[in-house]
């Protein structure tokens, strides 16, 4: 990733509304919400709403696509591992140990669920 797209990408999180959209649309990924809902649970104007989503899609941060009447908004995953990736390169001058905490604080909250297979197992109780 080059330097830009980077810079863009931190300069649109780097104001609190925008911030707390972006953390909104994570948590609920796959599905996105609409606009009306983002200003609605953040309690802001939806014009002002329309603005911040705007500085956020032109920073490849979310994507919205038109479902009816709304907008649905997505956050874009992969930019932020683009950034991340782009943040982390290099770290530590190549000694991981001094990034092993870094990098655990960043793994994934909630690991995917198994899927099961078959049926379930019965425990008898002897």
């Amino acid at each position: 990733m080059e330097i830009e797209p980077v810079i863009l990408a931190l300069a649109a999180l780097a104001q609190a509304t925008r911030l707390d959209v972006f953390r909104l649309l994570v948590k609920h990924e796959p599905e996105g919400l609409p606009a009306g809902e983002v200003a609605r649970v953040l309690v802001v104007p939806q014009n002002t709403m329309s603005a911040h989503l705007a500085v956020l899609s032109r920073a490849g941060l979310v994507t919205a696509r038109r479902t009816g009447r709304s907008i649905v908004y997505r956050a874009d995953l992969a930019r932020l591992q683009a950034v991340m990736s782009f943040l982390l390169t290099d770290c530590c001058d190549g000694r991981p140990e001094i990034c092993t905490a870094l990098i655990e604080s960043i793994s994934p909250c909630c690991p995917p669920k198994q899927k099961r297979k078959g049926k379930a197992h019965v425990r008898s109780h002897v």
